[in-house]
């Protein structure tokens, strides 16, 4: 059996050869970095201000130093590296001096506060030659490595979308709210998962314990390749829950850190497509060995042997930095206000329902009974009618007419030269265009090929509908048909690209042609034409 990248690194030095390390703040979490580094015979000196902590501490780790001040222990020639653990909003200040006095650092999530001060902390270690590494312990983790490996081997198919949780009834922070203290790991499980940066962030939160201070936020990360994060953390929450899923096309992961056995299981569900509808088909959890490794171990072990290794660690400073990005681009979002009070007025006012995380422009006409629910934006300029349902990340707009009674499902953009009219259905992840031969360096909005989608028309999940065409009223578009061309009205199209293999009621039943005539079992009657067919009653 081959070994794990933890388990090659488990072997690879014996204690006794490691570095000798200075602990600086041994609170909630500094203690276990005590205990981590004590066991690998690299601890030598613990460091913090509370006096009764650094007592019991002298006692319980012997032979070790015990030290009040920073400074000092930053001064020891015998101190090759530093372990930081003290709040947040210190981690600039001591890396900055560790760093410029020779030391090598770790240092707990997150590096700092701000993208700017992480960007100054990577070149001060490049310019000083010193390793920066980011205690973000999931990577260190064998679960989160094997989903990695998973993907990378392509095992799970296309990711389709990531969903995480990390909830407690827990220690709750003053210093920093919950965003910062909690979504740290999964973001940097995220972006080291798909290897990408997200092009759009969207997030909520409540201020329940203190008007200044997140107790709840949820987030959502949407990347280029299309995948969908989401990032749910509380320090409010009945249980405690840590979770992360993957959902790919072909197999589904769920690590749950909290189980002590089975933390890792795949789950091979598979959806089947009959008569244009998906059928959900089930499978039974298949079970991951890992690797028996306590994560906090490897990262400690990780750090001391880049110190001797000089190679970057795992979690460098720059991988502390891309995270930091995307919590500062949370944060931005979670103190965004509405753009006008008068948006809720309207609303009000209109009758329609929009979700809180929804974004609806200036210029907007919304009619009665509408609903707009997560993450969906509503562009300036655009109109929709009564009675729609627009679900989850949708975009409309700008300058869109939505006739009454449509039904967008999540995940589709209907862009400006697109036109719905009345009870149209655009089923999950469908795609408009409007550009016939589009250039990122090129702007051709004025080039935009107008598409008319006629009363009544479905569109199956995932096709993808070409600018500059016409959709017959009625019309049933499969699902992951490629429409080049003018559809007839009543007519199922399929495949890529789209033909025509048959003709549908109105209802949504296909037609049975017998002397080019037909009789819905709705009653509905119709008749073939040269251009197709036509209803008769």
């Amino acid at each position: 059996m081959k070994k794990s990248g933890i388990e090659k690194e488990t072997a690879a030095k014996k204690p006794e050869s490691y570095p000798k390390i200075a602990v600086i703040g041994t609170g909630y979490w500094g203690k276990n970095l005590v205990r981590n580094f004590y066991g690998l015979q690299a601890l030598s000196v613990i460091c913090d201000n509370d006096k009764e902590r650094l007592e019991v501490l002298s006692r319980d780790y012997p032979g070790v130093d015990v030290m009040h001040s920073i400074d000092e222990v930053l001064l020891r020639s015998d101190i090759q590296a530093v372990a930081i653990a003290t709040p947040a909003e210190t981690h600039a200040t001591i890396v900055r001096k560790a760093l410029s006095a020779g030391k090598d650092v770790f240092v707990e999530k997150p590096l700092c506060l701000s993208v700017e001060e992480g960007q100054t902390l990577v070149t001060l270690a490049r310019d000083q030659g010193r390793i920066l590494m980011v205690g973000h312990l999931l990577w260190y983790h064998p679960a989160v490595l094997k989903v990695k490996e998973l993907i990378d081997s392509g095992e799970l198919g296309r990711i389709q979308y990531i969903y995480s949780n990390r909830l407690n009834m827990g220690k709750i922070r003053r210093e920093e709210n919950i965003l910062w203290s909690f979504a740290p790991h999964d973001i940097s499980v995220i972006l080291g998962l798909l290897g990408e940066m997200p092009d759009s962030i969207m997030s909520q939160g409540g201020n329940y314990l203190h008007q200044q201070i997140a107790d709840v936020t949820v987030t959502l990360l949407s990347f280029p390749s299309g995948v969908k994060a989401h990032i749910f953390v509380s320090w409010l929450h009945p249980f405690k829950e840590q979770k992360l899923i993957v959902v790919g096309e072909r197999k589904m992961a769920v690590f749950n850190d909290l189980e002590k056995v089975d933390k890792l299981l795949l789950y091979p569900h598979t959806i089947d497509w009959k008569n244009q509808i998906p059928i959900a088909n089930k499978a039974d959890a298949q079970t991951v060995e890992l690797d028996p490794v306590e994560p906090l171990e490897a990262e400690c072990r990780h750090f001391l042997e880049s110190v001797q290794s000089r190679e970057s660690p795992r979690t460098d400073g720059n991988e502390g930095v891309r995270v930091l990005s995307v919590l500062q681009q949370c944060q931005e979002a979670l103190e965004k206000k509405p753009s006008s009070s008068t948006q809720t007025q309207a609303a009000s006012a209109e009758k329609y329902f929009a979700h809180a995380s929804a974004y609806i422009d200036d210029e907007v006409v919304i009619g009665d009974e509408t609903s707009i629910w997560h993450f969906s934006h509503i562009l300036k300029g655009s109109t929709i009618g009564t009675q729609c349902k627009i679900g989850q990340n949708v975009v409309v707009g700008p300058n869109v007419k939505v006739g009454n009674g449509v039904k967008i499902q999540n995940n589709v953009s209907v862009y400006e030269g697109v036109t719905l009219e009345d009870f149209v259905f655009c089923g999950p992840s469908m795609v408009f265009t409007n550009v016939i031969n589009p250039r990122s360096e090129i702007r051709r909005m004025d080039e935009l090929k107008p598409t008319l989608v006629k009363t009544g028309a479905t569109f199956g999940a995932n096709c993808t509908i070409l600018c500059g065409t016409t959709i017959g009223k009625y019309a049933f578009i499969g699902a992951g048909a490629m429409v080049t061309k003018d559809v007839p009205d009543y007519a199922l199209v399929v495949g890529t690209p789209a033909k025509i293999k048959g003709w549908m009621c109105e209802c949504g039943v296909k037609l049975t042609l017998n002397n080019d005539k037909a009789v819905c079992r709705c009653g509905k009657q119709y008749a073939k034409t040269q251009l197709g067919i036509s209803k008769l009653n």
